[in-house]
């Protein structure tokens, strides 16, 4: 126990040793929380002789859970015993244990949100409504409700202003009866529903909360209203409350977090203590002025500066392109020249505030054979076969599980047609009964001879499924799913989709295996928690990609490089923050969260003009870069300033041609701002390049460094000397990804190259000579 204390620096030590009663620790960014939550809690149990059966700990994402569990393996006996989950998993049990108490079967279905707004849909039919628009309304409503945890009639009440009102939470009850008929929770039912048992179960609550001696919670200024209440329903009894968190990383407010939780601490738990952790471990001394630098024009927070006895390192570059592909074009010959130094595509991350940029720096990055990731898209367990079988697996864990059973009546396709399937859910209805139970009561129901034979195949198969389902372990019940359903018929042909989505089975198949080895004797409906209760960053791996991501959804990790993209008001911050002050705070709070990702280096990227929403429009600094100004050496602008005077701009009409309808005009206020541009950035050519206070043109992005580390990735970088002369209109090229192709025309010289490449099917390209993996093949 004295080896693990002594890691600790003397503010990281304070709160580990003071166990009793409420604490905050309010841990800024790198500072090491983590070590303080494992350290306290392997202090608990070693030191206290604490049961650690009685130790509860709760962080917000499964990947968060794994970790913090792994090291206490290491450092305590029994770990095993010990509650690390999210919130979700932790009431996901707590609703198991207590099911019977608030009318559900313990083997209850957790509805995706896929699910839900198919339930939500179909309750809003069933309404008889068909506006389009009044059903999205609906799912933000029935969302916001779920988040407030209110029902339909409290949350009509407190609502009665809001057009269709009335129409909303009809759909709503409706919405919520159907749960209750499927035996089903939504994601944030397993929140309300804990909180509904908590509050009104005191026996419930007299057990959980006396089983739970000490009570730790991670990430605490993510906490909304129904998780806070939770938390303190379950420290009721021995008051032992241990809340770590940040409210400078408080960036969840439009899903309900309350920063006012973690700011009010000491007011809401009386006699409560709160610690400082501000060493920062993980940044440069540069990096850490800059992320101090942004959030303390922030009014909402609590005070404190983060420092570090790391080094200086490098300073910080600010770069304004002129279009977005410049800027991503920036961004592909830094990662280029930073391979060259060592570097690896796992440590470079580019972060934006919204995913709508993304698509520049993939075309760019496809260009030259940059392996990316986007987070945030489609996952794994969203793609429809995945989805299709694990409706099966629901079925066989629930029966009651209605919508389950509607998804793949036809899975393949049975014959099956919408109109049965439409007297099967009336009947069901009707009778009370699942639709599982209608299927099997097929002799009440109003259908010809060939409809009920089709449905007592389907019936046959799922009541056999669900048989084998008593005894199999998930493994054996996967193979005979798929074996049974017969659904590997659909994808029997050789085309390129139905390969890759044999392929997505296998790998689920794989999944379940891999699970089953590392959970022994583990249950289906074990299987079934862990895939609803995944999350887009626990997907996340250490295979070799550039991360292309939202700040969102990368709180929580770090990358050696990061670059900040997009930095012009109305995307960061957004515009709704130009006119709402809580809303710039939680944005600046978003800024400081990106910077502080980064390790070693940092760059902040713009475009003066932006393809957006349809249109391309000249673009305004964003105010955080003016708030930074002094450090990055750029030029603060004053509220309300011109972005068309900027750098030649100046009195020029806009239109296709670079922005104008002059193309005189036009070609002179563009070479205004080269000159200009080529004085400020060092630029010797069309073609972005770094800071001159870094690079020169002569040797930027690789130029003059060996090619071994990145050429088995593609990036083509070049060696001094060599001759661009043989790429010239006509010559015929082969690009690793795109194909061959021919050269239509250049522009510039030497590493300054850009090549427009025609290839069969994809129309022009355009490639820097320097970085694009090309060869000439005549």
């Amino acid at each position: 126990m004295n080896e693990i204390l002594q890691r600790l620096n003397p503010d990281q030590l304070k709160p580990v040793l003071d166990t009793e009663g409420a604490v905050l620790v309010l841990a800024g960014a790198g500072s090491g929380k983590t070590r303080v939550l494992t350290s306290r809690i392997a202090y608990i149990v070693e030191e206290k002789g604490v049961y650690p059966s009685s130790v509860l700990a709760i962080t917000f994402t499964n990947k968060a859970a794994k970790e913090m569990q792994q090291r206490l393996s290491l450092m305590i006996d029994n770990a095993e015993s010990m509650w690390i989950c999210t919130i979700h998993s932790m009431c996901v049990r707590i609703l198991r244990m207590f099911a019977d108490r608030l009318g559900y079967n313990k083997n209850f279905s957790i509805y995706s949100e896929t699910e839900r707004a198919a339930v939500i849909k179909k309750s809003f039919q069933e309404c008889e409504y068909d506006d389009e628009k009044l059903l999205k309304n609906v799912k933000w409503h029935i969302a916001n409700a779920k988040m407030l945890g209110l029902g339909p009639e409290e949350y009509r009440a407190k609502n009665a202003d809001v057009k269709g009102i009335r129409d909303i939470c009809n759909v709503y009850g409706l919405y919520c009866r159907h749960l209750k008929m499927n035996n089903a929770l939504d994601f944030d039912d397993l929140l309300t529903e804990t909180l509904r048992l908590l509050s009104a179960d005191k026996e419930a609550l007299e057990i959980l909360s006396g089983r739970f001696r000490y009570i730790h919670v991670d990430e605490f200024q993510d906490t909304n209203a129904v998780q806070y209440e939770i938390v303190r329903l379950l420290s009721v009894v021995h008051g032992n409350l241990f809340a770590v968190g940040d409210d400078d990383q408080s960036i969840y407010g439009w899903r309900g977090a309350k920063i006012e939780n973690i700011l009010h601490f000491e007011k809401d738990f009386k006699g409560a203590k709160v610690y400082k952790l501000e060493q920062n471990y993980r940044s440069t001394k540069n990096i850490l002025k800059l992320a101090n630098e942004v959030i303390k024009n922030n009014g909402m927070r609590t005070e404190k500066v983060l420092w570090t006895e790391n080094n200086d390192g490098e300073e910080a570059k600010y770069f304004q392109a002129e279009t977005e592909q410049d800027e991503a074009l920036f961004t592909a010959r830094t990662i280029s020249d930073l391979m060259n130094r060592g570097y690896k595509f796992s440590d470079f991350a580019v972060l934006m505030r919204i995913n709508a940029l993304t698509r520049s720096y993939e075309q760019e990055f496809s260009k030259y054979n940059i392996p990316y990731k986007v987070f945030g898209g489609f996952r794994f367990y969203e793609r429809k076969e995945i989805k299709d079988l694990l409706a099966y697996l629901r079925i066989i864990n629930n029966p009651f599980d209605s919508e389950a059973v509607t998804r793949v009546i036809n899975v393949p396709k049975r014959g099956i047609g919408a109109k049965t399937v439409q007297v099967l859910e009336d009947y069901a209805a009707q009778t009370e009964l699942s639709v599982y139970d209608a299927i099997l009561d097929l002799d009440a129901l109003p259908l010809n001879a060939g409809s009920k034979s089709k449905l007592a195949a389907f019936g046959n198969l799922l009541k056999n499924l669900v048989v084998k389902g008593a005894d199999e372990s998930p493994d054996e019940l996967i193979r005979d799913v798929i074996n049974d359903s017969g659904i590997l018929s659909m994808y029997a042909d050789d085309s390129d989709e139905s390969i890759n989505k044999k392929a997505n089975i296998d790998e689920f198949v794989n999944s379940i295996d891999e699970f089953c080895k590392l959970n022994k004797d583990a249950l289906l409906s074990d299987f079934l928690n862990q895939v609803t209760l995944s999350s887009d960053t626990d997907e996340m791996d250490e295979t070799e990609y550039v991360t292309l991501a939202t700040i969102h959804s990368v709180k929580g990790l770090e990358f050696k490089v990061v670059f900040l993209a997009g930095l012009e008001e109305n995307i960061m911050p957004v515009s709704r923050a130009a006119i709402d002050t809580n809303e710039l705070e939680e944005e600046r709070r978003l800024m400081y969260v990106a910077i502080t990702r980064a390790r070693e280096r940092l760059f902040f990227t713009r475009s003066k003009s932006r393809y957006l929403y349809g249109e391309r429009s000249m673009t305004l600094q964003s105010r955080f870069i003016g708030e930074l100004s002094s450090l990055l050496g750029a030029e603060e602008k004053p509220r309300g300033y011109s972005g068309y005077s900027e750098y030649g701009y100046a009195g020029a009409a806009r239109s296709s041609y670079g922005g104008y309808r002059d193309g005189a005009a036009a070609r002179r206020s563009y070479q205004s701002f080269k000159d200009k541009r080529d004085e400020d950035y060092g630029y010797q050519s069309d073609l972005p390049a770094g800071p001159s206070s870094s690079y020169s043109a002569a040797s930027s992005f690789g130029g003059a460094k060996s090619a071994q580390k990145s050429a088995p990735y593609g990036i083509h970088t070049v060696k001094p000397g060599k001759d661009y002369s043989k790429f010239r209109a006509g010559v015929k090229v082969r690009h690793a990804k795109f194909g061959e192709g021919m050269i239509v025309s250049t522009k510039g010289e030497g590493s300054a190259l850009v090549l427009n490449v025609s290839f069969a099917g994809l129309g022009i390209k355009q490639l820097s000579a320097q970085l694009a993996p090309i060869e000439i093949i005549g």
